[in-house]
């Protein structure tokens, strides 16, 4: 289905979760509260209907979540994949407020969560991730915007399967480069690494951007 589904569509515990989140920053708390899908039965992608029913999501998921909920509130289904040299991406939805962009995500470091809508560019919003994303492996190496409706009738809403089809698109949609010096990498990487022998169990929250996170 491409279109707006109604309301017929939706479960009555779905629909209140629908009519109380009408807000980006409201959908971000609700999903940053939600248990993080660690996938330990095996790989999983699950629709909206699926992550409210289990009551857990990972950064695609938690993507799509917030994708359906508010498409209800007239935000169109944006996803944006940030492509990582160690092959392990990251998905935000994705949406603009007076002409600037801003994110909703849910990951296991904090850094990597929504933004607030004040970035010019989707160049500059995909740019405030390239920081925390930084770990022994992981690097931005580029970025590529799609819109759910390009997977025409595939239902990414309330199928009771995986969606996979929705991880092959968005492995298959252009990115556009997101370059980086080596220098102010390997900067990163030295302050993460001494960052986590100190703090095993911690996700570094030492940015100076935090005041356009959105948590």
């Amino acid at each position: 289905m491409s279109g707006v589904p109604g309301r017929e569509k939706f479960t009555a515990r779905e629909w209140r979760l629908v009519e109380t989140h009408r807000t980006p920053a409201r959908v971000q708390r609700y999903l940053t509260g939600m248990r993080y899908n660690w996938e330990r039965g095996g790989g999983s992608l699950r629709s909206f209907r699926e992550v409210v029913r289990r009551g857990e999501a990972h950064c695609l998921e938690a993507a799509l979540a917030a994708a359906v909920i508010l498409e209800q509130h007239g935000y169109p289904p944006l996803l944006l994949s940030l492509e990582s040299q160690d092959l392990l991406d990251h998905v935000i939805f994705v949406f603009r407020r007076r002409g600037l962009w801003g994110s909703i995500g849910r990951s296991r470091d904090l850094g990597l969560h929504g933004r607030r809508p004040v970035f010019r560019s989707l160049r500059h919003l995909a740019y405030s991730y390239f920081d925390p994303y930084v770990d022994t492996t992981a690097r931005i190496t580029g970025y590529g915007l799609t819109s759910m409706y390009e997977l025409g009738g595939y239902d990414w809403r309330f199928s009771p399967r995986n969606v996979w089809k929705v991880e092959r698109h968005l492995q298959e949609i252009p990115h556009k480069p997101l370059p980086s010096s080596e220098r102010r990498y390997r900067r990163l990487l030295a302050r993460y690494e001494e960052f986590h022998a100190r703090h095993p169990d911690r996700s570094p929250d030492y940015f100076e951007d935090r005041h356009t996170w959105m948590r």
